[in-house]
C-alpha cells in the first residue's frame, strides 16, 4: 500500500506535527506507568484502525518489556486475566474515549469514576490527553493511509 501524502513534506504539517509529538513528550512525567500508556495507544489504535500505530506502539512496548501474551489480549482484554485493575480502567477509559460518536454522553460515569479510583486527577487529565494525542495520530495516519510494518522501536524519539 501507498500512503495517499506524506504530512512530512510539508513545512506546516511538520511543524503541527511536531508540536502533536511534543504534546505527548509533555506526558511523560504524569506518573502514569509506561506500560499502561502503550496498552492504551494500542487498543486505541487497534479500534481506529491504524495499522502504522498499531505496528509503533506494539514495537514499542515489546520492546520495553511488554509480553507477547498481554499484548495479544489488548483486543480482548475484558475477558482477559493478564491486566490489572488500574490497566482495565485505563483502558475502558480509552474505548470509552475513543469511541465518543457511539455514546451520546461520551465516557460514562462508571467508566470514569473506576479511572478516578486508580489514577489521580494528573494522571486522569494526562491519560485524557494521550488518548485524545493518538486517536489524532490515528486519524492523521488512516487518512492518509500510512503504510505499516516497517518501525524500529525508538525511532521516533
Amino acid at each position: 500500500m501507498d500512503a495517499r501524502l506524506n504530512p512530512l513534506s510539508f513545512p506546516a504539517s511538520t511543524k503541527a506535527l511536531k508540536h502533536l509529538i511534543a504534546a505527548s513528550t509533555a506526558l511523560a512525567a504524569s506518573g502514569v506507568p509506561n506500560a499502561t500508556k502503550e496498552l492504551v495507544r494500542l487498543r486505541a489504535s487497534q479500534i481506529n484502525g491504524c495499522a502504522g500505530c498499531v505496528d509503533m506502539h506494539t514495537k514499542e512496548a515489546a520492546h520495553a518489556g511488554e509480553t507477547a501474551v498481554r499484548l495479544h489480549l489488548v483486543a480482548a482484554w475484558r475477558e482477559a486475566t493478564v491486566f490489572t485493575e488500574a490497566e482495565r480502567a485505563a483502558l475502558a477509559l480509552a474505548e470509552e474515549g475513543t469511541r465518543i460518536a457511539d455514546a451520546a454522553g461520551g465516557v460514562s460515569d462508571e467508566v470514569w469514576a473506576d479511572a478516578a479510583k486508580h489514577y489521580d486527577e494528573e494522571q486522569l487529565s494526562a491519560l485524557v490527553w494521550d488518548i485524545a494525542i493518538i486517536n489524532a495520530f490515528n486519524r492523521l495516519n488512516v487518512m492518509t493511509r500510512q503504510p505499516a510494518g516497517d518501525y524500529q522501536p525508538g525511532q521516533h524519539g
